[in-house]
């Protein structure tokens, strides 16, 4: 009787019912499942985090232990530096110092020498000047002895002994030098107008550069000389107001050329020839 009920209540329940039951165990077991591979993906994702943050870590270690090592170079070549910078310091003040010493021991030498060369000079000062002064007599007697063999005495055109005659510039020179007369040079060229030379005027009519001769005009005292043919190198004499018989005034040429010639005018240092030169001068 008990087993014909128990049959019949089962038979006896709805059919959704166990589909209930079945449902829910199919749930369950697929929150069972879910629940298990979302605790996998999140241990998963827990293991990438961890690589990826020790590898950021191993490479910040690298970074550091990189820096490191440069700063401990730079340490060690600043060192070097400092070291060379030192030994130059040194050596600059052992140059500076050996510069010193050695500028003391020149200006000692240099004093020493000064001194034994001022002794030297007074103790021959005496005999070196006693010896200059014989040269120096020597070479003035040798160029007055030079110089009287240039400078000769000629004959002039008027027959009078004239005094000392210069070839050249330098001659004449050394005429002025004496101061026996007064000189005036000239290059006097052919033209309409006489030329002013000293208290006189010359004119320059004609000249032969081949023979060196040459014809002058010569204005002195409101009087004209004409001087012909005359010849380089000859005292071409004339007289003029106040000058005695014996003291012409003279034209020597040095050189004749085509329309030119070139010489020098002297004249006595008397006051009758200077009154006239002065007069002829302002005419």
């Amino acid at each position: 009787m008990s087993e014909f009920q128990d049959s019949n209540t089962q038979a006896a329940m709805p059919r959704w019912v166990g589909l209930a039951i079945a449902g829910l165990g199919a749930i369950s077991l697929l929150g069972v499942g879910v629940g298990f591979s979302a605790m996998n993906q999140s241990k998963s994702t827990e293991q990438t985090l961890q690589a990826s943050l020790k590898q950021q870590n191993d490479a910040l270690m690298q970074r550091l232990n990189k820096e490191d090592e440069q700063n401990q170079q730079l340490q060690s070549d600043l060192k070097v530096v400092t070291d060379k910078l030192n030994l130059t310091q040194d050596e600059l003040d052992k140059a500076r110092k050996q510069s010193k010493a050695t500028v003391v021991a020149y200006d000692k030498k240099l004093n020493g020498l000064e001194t034994n060369v001022n002794s030297q000079l007074a103790t021959k000062a005496s005999t070196d000047d006693v010896n200059k002064l014989g040269t120096d007599v020597s070479g003035v007697k040798n160029d007055l002895e030079t110089t009287k063999g240039r400078l000769d005495r000629a004959t002039g055109d008027m027959g009078v002994m004239s005094g000392l005659i210069a070839r050249n510039h330098d001659d004449l020179e050394e005429l002025k030098r004496r101061g026996d007369r007064n000189y005036y040079e000239f290059t006097i060229n052919k033209a309409k107008t006489p030329q002013h030379v000293g208290p006189v005027a010359i004119s320059l009519t004609k000249t032969d550069s081949k023979k060196s001769k040459y014809t002058i005009l010569v204005l002195a005292d409101d009087k004209s000389i004409e001087k012909k043919d005359k010849t380089a190198g000859e005292p071409v004499q004339f007289y003029m107001k106040g000058a005695t018989r014996t003291a012409p005034s003279e034209i020597v040429v040095f050189d004749v050329n085509k329309n030119q010639i070139t010489g020098y005018l002297s004249t006595p240092k008397t006051p009758g020839a200077a009154t006239a030169a002065s007069n002829n001068s302002g005419q």
